[in-house]
């Protein structure tokens, strides 16, 4: 059997080549109680920003076409995937039949006090709560969280200790995003529930699995490309 990469290798490798933000990232060592975000959007952006899946850059989705403009940081939580855990768990919490995961990264919503000018940066933020949302049948959570060591939201850790009406306009934003003004199509996107801390662990543990269920032999394929 061949040796294994030697460690310094793996150590070397971010310091030549920028990691992927959703697949080269950690989630960090403290998760859930505190997670790496990768912000894509920020509430000035006149378009949407997305990560493209396969090059880990930001791309241009859409531009932003109605007056909604989101309402806080948002991007997602590295090395997560919603799939069949996921989905199990949105399931039984809504008593619905046939949701699946929407088979991206988990969502997360960060509130600072400070304003952040662009996306494509890190941070280390607080989890403090969730929303859960079905979009056409598939469960796609909104973590909510609070950036570390922030002036004002750093020192909360449950979302009910936020104003109502910054949990309603979460929600408000989440549910017309994708509602054109005169679209005669149904009403596609809900949220069931808004929760708390441990729940919003609980789906972010879910997605964690789920990501290691979908791309957890990413390490052996990568060591046996170095080994020719």
């Amino acid at each position: 059997m061949r040796d294994p990469i030697p460690e310094p290798l793996w150590e070397l490798l971010p310091l030549l080549f920028r990691p992927h933000p959703w697949h080269g990232i950690s989630v960090g060592d403290q998760s859930p109680d505190k997670v790496t975000a990768y912000i894509e959007i920020v509430p000035t952006d006149p378009v949407k920003y997305e990560l493209d899946k396969t090059t880990g850059y930001l791309k241009i989705d859409r531009p932003q076409k109605f007056s909604n403009v989101y309402p806080t940081l948002y991007g997602f939580i590295p090395q997560t995937f919603c799939g069949e855990e996921n989905a199990a768990f949105c399931a039984m919490k809504t008593k619905r039949e046939g949701v699946v995961g929407d088979g991206d990264p988990l969502d997360v919503c960060v509130l600072s006090e400070k304003a952040i000018s662009h996306g494509d940066v890190l941070m280390d933020v607080i989890p403090i709560g969730g929303l859960r949302m079905i979009d056409n049948k598939e469960a796609d959570d909104k973590i909510v969280a609070v950036l570390e060591g922030d002036a004002v939201y750093g020192q909360l850790r449950e979302i009910y200790q936020l104003p109502p009406a910054l949990v309603d306009r979460l929600k408000h934003y989440f549910l017309t995003y994708k509602q054109a003004p005169d679209s005669l199509q149904p009403h596609r996107v809900e949220i069931t529930h808004v929760y708390g801390r441990e729940e919003a662990h609980e789906v972010i543990r879910r997605s964690l699995a789920d990501y290691d269920k979908r791309f957890g032999k990413l390490r052996e394929l990568l060591t046996a490309a170095l080994r020719g």
